[in-house]
């Protein structure tokens, strides 16, 4: 929240006067100021490619590993890198069959959460 040309994190409480004074402004943010869905969303990937790297082959596991990073919710990772991170993983996900199936599931819901 910004005013003039302060900033404000966190919650604030403004009281004025000093009677039946009531209220403070809830401004919770998440890591990066991401969408908290989207960040469990992405947690919830991460644990799940870390599942099925041990099920595909080598290369596909290095794809999957190259494309960890683009799923960071730590830094600000360009929207075309993140999106074909995550069409890598669909894509590894789908050839696998049913093993890969929850994989595909959950970057559809991040896609989602991302807009599109």
């Amino acid at each position: 929240m910004t005013s003039g040309n302060n900033y404000y994190y966190g919650d604030s409480v403004n009281m004025y006067g000093g009677q039946g004074n009531q209220g403070i402004v809830k401004s919770q943010v998440s890591p990066a100021g991401q969408d908290p869905a989207l960040v469990a969303a992405l947690a919830e990937l991460h644990r799940m490619i870390a599942e099925l790297r041990a099920q595909v082959p080598a290369p596909s596991a290095r794809l999957l590993d190259e494309s960890l990073p683009a799923l960071s919710t730590d830094t600000a990772v360009p929207a075309q890198e993140r999106h074909r991170a995550l069409m890598a993983i669909a894509g590894i996900a789908a050839t696998v069959g049913a093993v890969g199936r929850p994989v595909a599931e959950a970057v559809q819901a991040v896609v989602g959460l991302l807009g599109g």
